[in-house]
């Protein structure tokens, strides 16, 4: 395509489309934020409690703990799972950074480590070679919509005394094993962030555990460390799921089980259309695991070159995540340098995100297919 030229907005294809999950769910939306502010119910209130229960129920999980965002899901996870200052938690280096703000906010010390070549999760080898006596948690991260080898952590963690603390912010839905990803440890925080694949109409996150004192320290760190008005038992700070949050996230959550087929669908296409194309490696779904595919991740070659042809042609494709914990701005001074975990570095160079939501047409997927396939014919 040439510089300057517009393409028209039939050809546009989004990396998501949330309007077409609203258009989904509005009826029931209305109605719950109608019933909010009838009662004037804006703190807590039925609707957390509902929505709270029935993902619980979804996941097979004992408590689900309904907080601001998925950044302090995580953080209060790892704080009622007995995380404190000075300890250290092993994460992925490759990871959205929150996973490692997390950490870093309560006094711990983020350990990245890389990952597998073929799937990109947190490599349980590399774990194990990662323990001290400082470990007190261990945080798999199920990235792009798959659940990490959590079982392979398990007798890691059992044998340095840590908790597995699950990053769910990226696999509602996913299972391995027929087990749903986030109950595999003894918590796991996740994200409810708009264009998740249950996402709210802003921020908003939950702690999942099948433990009761768990459960019950995350609702009192979450409510300033108190467990009724003015006792204050604790040291905590102010993050409660939004109310009108919660009416949005259960009634996507009625559709959540549809949507997550419909991207399945949507990756089986994609690695038909793409099989041929030449410099292009596909994803492939991890034996044991059911995937929810909330990102459709290749991995090409002079990848920067390639994701500016495609946002030309129209094409909104992204990279998830072009820089390693590690190497960010914010943890380069932690004495990892390039070269620390070549895995992880050499896919932030090539990985690239193709558009991919429930409602994307058979159409959209064919063009995007079309141009990438003549993108790379020509490289």
């Amino acid at each position: 395509m040439s510089a300057g030229m517009e393409v028209r907005a039939e050809a546009l294809v989004p990396l998501v489309d949330l309007a077409a999950q609203q258009r989904d769910v509005h009826e029931e939306v209305m109605a719950g934020l109608t019933d909010v502010f009838t009662h004037a119910s804006f703190i807590g209130g039925p609707a957390v409690a509902e929505f709270e229960a029935a993902y619980a129920r979804f996941l097979g999980a004992g408590h689900c703990v309904g907080v601001a965002n998925g950044t302090d899901a995580l953080e209060l996870a790892l704080r009622a799972s007995g995380v404190g200052p000075g300890s250290e938690v092993i994460i992925p280096a490759n990871t959205f950074i929150a996973t490692a703000e997390a950490v870093s906010r309560i006094g711990a010390v983020p350990v990245p480590v890389d990952v597998d070549p073929e799937y990109l999760l947190i490599d349980p080898h590399a774990v194990a070679a990662a323990v001290t006596s400082r470990t007190q948690a261990i945080v798999p991260v199920h990235l792009f919509g798959q659940t990490a080898f959590v079982e392979r952590l398990v007798p890691v963690a059992s044998a340095c005394g840590a908790a597995i603390v699950e990053d769910a912010a990226q696999s509602q839905g996913a299972t391995r094993f027929g087990r749903s990803a986030g109950t595999w440890g003894l918590a796991a925080g996740t994200s409810f962030y708009p264009g998740k694949n249950l996402g709210a109409a802003g921020d908003a996150g939950a702690v999942v555990t099948d433990d009761d004192d768990v459960a019950a320290r995350v609702r009192l760190l979450s409510s300033h460390g108190s467990s009724r008005k003015y006792v204050h038992d604790a040291v905590g700070f102010n993050s409660r799921l939004d109310t009108v949050q919660a009416v949005v996230l259960r009634a996507k959550l009625a559709k959540l089980s549809e949507w997550n087929a419909l991207r399945r669908a949507a990756a089986e296409r994609y690695a038909r259309l793409l099989v041929d194309v030449p410099g292009v490696e596909l994803p492939r779904e991890a034996p044991g695991n059911v995937d929810v595919w909330h990102l459709y991740v290749v991995r090409v070659s002079n990848r920067d070159a390639v994701l500016a042809a495609l946002h030309a042609a129209g094409i909104q494709a992204g990279i998830h995540y072009p820089v390693p914990v590690h190497l960010s701005g914010a943890y380069k001074g932690e004495g990892r340098k390039a070269g620390s975990f070549p895995v992880a570095e050499e896919a932030a160079g090539r990985i690239l995100s193709l558009p991919l939501f429930p409602h994307i047409t058979a159409e959209q997927q064919e063009r995007v297919a079309g141009v990438l396939g003549t993108v790379m014919g020509q490289r």
